[in-house]
């Protein structure tokens, strides 16, 4: 059995390190800890065919001419804000657990896309953008032509 000598201030050190990342993921960065705050409230399907960058959102009672959307470079940012319908004054609220309040969600693009030919589609909810690649990312094809050999000539 090997004996350790007792330093308290390590396990001090410690304790400390534990507070201060309980404090740093609550206060700082809430977004892990409450996740309707953060990036996280708009839900993304993203995915690529040969010629575009399809990006699908939920947006569940938002209303089209309520989204604001910017590609700036390689980034793509959705933007919206929910709003509070009025509170009915004569009942006793039972439970709330929808949402209210502004929302963004920002997305790296990975390939270049021509910003320019973006088109967005909002139907039952769900927000579509389908960005064109650039025509220097998308896959080419090369055609292989037989060599002529000229008769006489060996190769």
């Amino acid at each position: 059995m090997t004996m350790m000598r007792w330093e308290p201030f390590r396990e001090m050190m410690s304790l400390r390190n534990a507070m201060d990342k309980l404090f740093e993921e609550s206060f700082v960065r809430p977004s892990r800890v409450w996740p309707e705050l953060g990036e996280a409230d708009v839900p993304l399907d993203v995915y690529q065919t040969e010629n575009e960058f399809v990006v699908k959102a939920s947006l569940p009672g938002i209303k089209p001419d309520e989204v604001e959307i910017t590609i700036t470079g390689d980034t793509l940012t959705i933007k919206g804000e929910h709003r509070e319908e009025e509170e009915v004054k004569e009942a006793d609220c039972l439970r709330k657990e929808r949402r209210y309040g502004s929302f963004a969600r920002t997305v790296r693009i990975p390939v270049p896309v021509q910003s320019d030919k973006a088109e967005a589609a909002f139907e039952n909810g769900v927000l579509t953008l389908t960005l064109p690649k650039a025509e220097e990312t998308k896959p080419k094809q090369i055609k292989v032509k037989p060599k002529i050999q000229i008769e006489g000539s060996k190769k």
